[in-house]
């Protein structure tokens, strides 16, 4: 029982140890989030797109699909290059009064054709007693030249073929993959981003009411001491301090759950980083609709960038090229031949090239039939999720273009509350300084106003994230910021 209990403690000792040992060798979960070093210290929307798109891993993952669209097409164009054969044959043949070794050494190059016919060409030396009946050199030797024709079924349309096709359209499927990872990157980052603007903004300012309560609470202790103010009013104005602070603590905790989300975005080679230094910009005025395109030009524009669209289409293709194969199976199996004989026997015995026509036709047709059927179901099942897909990028065009507009009402709206709001707390501090109010009506006239200003800091974060769900309904965010040489800005009104 002491053995199995050693053996046991000896196995946990060493399984330990190598958990350990992979922890700590892993290079991507291994490393802890490092700080900003790479970004400016006020962090812009266009920065964190800039680093999204040069070291995001979700984004060089997608790019690696152009590395693999160009490995179909290799391996497509494998199935037709020519291949240099040499083929030794050799055969014992006995007769009633001796035997003999006879046979033929070939060395040719075969191809085939993209169009489905196959050939060959090359040189046929004998071995042993050998008589060569159609173009002989010598006595035993012999060129070698061949052709199988299809003339219905595989001809001009067969699965090599078809292969090679979508292989070509593979690359076009990798840039559309790309353009749509980029799409659902810059959408993730942009709204997280203003996430944290909002975030770092609301906790500015509560951490300015906690040093204005605080600065309170000291001149009413003093006045407290001196007697002009009750012992109660230093208890609720510390009382006032402590849950300010309480709010900021709820505000520094938010800060620090955004920017780990959006660390999330901001990749440097293996690891994130995490903008713990940096400061949020201020917000850009916010500036009018005008600029916003028609709901019909928007989802005209959407239909024609958006790559989910392309996708479907594209898929459309690859089943249009897999129901002509399909289609082409139908037709009988007839092919010519020209070819010389590839069997010693028949070598020996002096025959020489063969001409030969085969047709070979499945009465039932089962198996083309019923690939013709699943190809047309699968592009039924494609149009209509072409129109769904048609109808769900216009329904989200039109919810973005509303979610602008209502969001710079609301920007109009709540800059008013803001402003009445601090107005009045700056009357009722007056009136306070006065003795005409109380500390109990001033705090509630200031966190009107704290409440106000996080409105409006909502408010603004919102009218950015609006803006940044338009230019993903649109497309715009399909190409990256480099490859549109920077003529218009990634976000508008971005500061």
């Amino acid at each position: 029982m002491t053995l199995i209990m050693e053996y046991r403690k000896k196995l946990i000792r060493g399984t330990l140890a190598w958990v350990f040992a992979i922890l700590l060798s892993t290079p991507a979960w291994g490393k802890d989030p490092k700080p900003s070093t790479i970004l400016p210290k006020t962090l812009t929307l266009r920065s964190v797109l800039k680093q999204l798109e040069k070291e995001h891993p979700l984004l060089k993952k997608s790019q690696t699909n152009k590395t693999i669209a160009s490995g179909k097409v290799l391996k497509a164009l494998g199935k037709f290059e020519p291949a240099l054969v040499n083929d030794w044959e050799l055969e014992r043949l006995a007769k009633v009064d001796s035997t003999k070794s006879v046979g033929f050494n070939d060395t040719f190059i075969e191809m085939t054709h993209p169009l489905g016919f196959k050939g060959f060409a090359g040189f046929r030396a004998g071995i042993g007693d050998v008589a060569v009946s159609d173009l002989a050199i010598g006595t035993s030797n012999q060129p070698l030249l061949g052709i199988v024709f299809p003339l219905l079924r595989g001809f001009i349309t067969n699965p090599a073929r078809a292969e090679l096709k979508k292989s070509h359209l593979a690359d076009r499927q990798a840039e559309l993959e790309i353009q749509q990872t980029r799409q659902d990157l810059f959408l993730g980052a942009a709204t997280q981003y203003w996430n944290w603007v909002a975030a770092w903004k609301i906790m500015e300012i509560k951490k300015n009411a906690v040093s204005i309560a605080k600065k309170r609470f000291e001149q009413i202790t003093g006045q407290a001491k001196a007697g002009a103010k009750a012992p109660i009013d230093v208890v609720d104005a510390n009382q006032e301090v402590q849950s300010r602070r309480n709010k900021s603590i709820e505000a520094q905790r938010k800060v620090e759950q955004e920017q780990y989300k959006l660390a999330l975005f901001l990749w440097d080679k293996d690891s994130v980083i995490v903008p713990e230094t940096n400061r949020a910009p201020a917000f850009s005025t916010a500036q009018s609709e005008s600029w916003l395109l028609s709901l019909d030009q928007a989802k005209l524009q959407a239909t024609s960038n958006r790559p989910e669209i392309k996708l479907i289409e594209l898929e459309a293709e690859f089943n249009n090229i897999d129901l002509e194969v399909a289609e082409n199976n139908l037709l009988p199996d007839l092919t010519v031949e020209a070819v010389p004989t590839r069997k010693p026997g028949e070598f020996v015995l002096g025959l020489g090239y063969r001409f030969g026509v085969q047709l070979r036709f499945p009465f039932l047709q089962r198996g083309a039939r019923g690939e013709i059927i699943e190809l047309k179901g699968k592009a039924d099942q494609l149009r209509l999720m072409q129109k769904y897909s048609l109808q769900q990028v216009s329904m989200e065009v039109a919810n973005a273009h509303s979610s602008v507009v209502r969001a710079r009402e609301r920007i109009d709206v709540s800059r008013q509350a803001m402003d009445l709001a601090k107005t009045l707390v700056q009357g009722e501090r007056t009136r306070f300084k006065l003795g005409a109010s109380n500390l109990l009506v001033v705090n509630i006239r200031e966190r009107n106003v704290i409440d106000a200003t996080e409105d409006w800091i909502n408010a603004m974060a919102d009218h950015q994230k609006a803006l940044s769900h338009y230019h993903w309904a649109i497309g715009k965010w399909t190409k990256s910021p480099s490859s549109a040489n920077n003529k218009k800005r990634v976000e508008k009104g971005s500061p």
